[in-house]
């Protein structure tokens, strides 16, 4: 009578199979991680596509004027109107104002501002107190006395409206985080004396509550109105290899390196 053998995986064995798979995983891991960075970044882009259309509509409607990102009143005890309440009617989806993989949520008033994780150029504000001059305006400048037309931004396939924005939780309302914007005042002026190079602040740290850029090594010391940042959340490491897509006055997005951004000229962001 035949004996019956018992096969089995031998202890070496059995740690050589769970080896290969620790390899395997410590290969594929940061590939997985890469590529769900990659979509959140692509819907990202796509959102933002959506909310450029949005501001082309607003545009047909009045007079090719620009939504405003904030519309101050003469009495400054009435609240400002900002620009998703401005365009809510041509967008019907709220989601498109937050960005994939923040913690961002939709501003749906000035009190909820600080929350919007995708931010509007600051250089469409209006408010009729404004001393700001066109072509010379200071840090911290939130707004002229009249609208932005399209035709003051004469190269608007260079001209960004849109970026991602360093925003506070939805409970958090102690930050200095303005997330419905960014200001293109607030950040490095080109060295050469250039106005219109001038930058906003651009980094893939939230400059609002961090320290240690190396443009921006004490922002958090600022008052709210001269941070306004843009965040460059995708791929961040740092170093400022993190991205942001941008959305044109043309319409089209591009997405960019902090790096590359922080480059003088190589986008528009004061046009008036």
């Amino acid at each position: 009578m035949k004996r019956q053998t018992q096969l089995a995986f031998t202890l070496i064995e059995l740690l050589v199979v769970i080896a290969i798979i620790a390899i395997l995983a410590a290969i594929l891991f940061p590939v997985f991680a890469r590529a769900k960075e990659s979509a959140k970044q692509t819907q990202s882009l796509a959102q933002m596509r959506q909310l450029s259309m949005s501001v082309m509509m607003y545009a047909g409607d009045y007079d090719d004027n620009f939504v405003p990102a904030s519309a101050r009143d003469a009495n400054p005890a009435v609240l400002p109107v900002i620009w998703t309440q401005a365009i809510d009617a041509y967008v019907r989806n709220p989601q498109i104002f937050v960005t994939p993989g923040s913690n961002g949520w939709y501003a749906t008033d000035w009190n909820s501002r600080r929350h919007q994780s995708v931010g509007y150029s600051d250089a469409t504000g209006v408010d009729p107190l404004s001393t700001a001059v066109p072509g010379a305006a200071a840090p911290g400048t939130e707004g002229f006395v009249s609208s932005a037309n399209f035709s003051q931004a004469e190269e608007v396939a260079r001209t960004a409206l849109f970026a991602v924005t360093a925003n506070a939780p939805k409970d958090v309302t102690t930050t200095k985080h303005r997330g419905y914007v960014f200001n293109p005042y607030n950040g490095l002026n080109d060295p050469g004396g250039d106005y219109y190079k001038g930058l906003p602040m651009i980094s893939d740290r939230d400059l609002v509550t961090k320290t240690g850029d190396v443009n921006y090594p004490t922002s958090p010391s600022l008052a709210p109105g001269a941070l306004k940042p843009i965040l460059c959340p995708f791929g961040a490491s740092g170093k400022n290899e993190g991205r942001s897509p941008i959305v044109f006055a043309d319409g089209h997005a591009k997405s960019y390196s902090a790096n590359s951004l922080n480059t003088f000229g190589n986008v528009i962001w004061r046009f008036r």
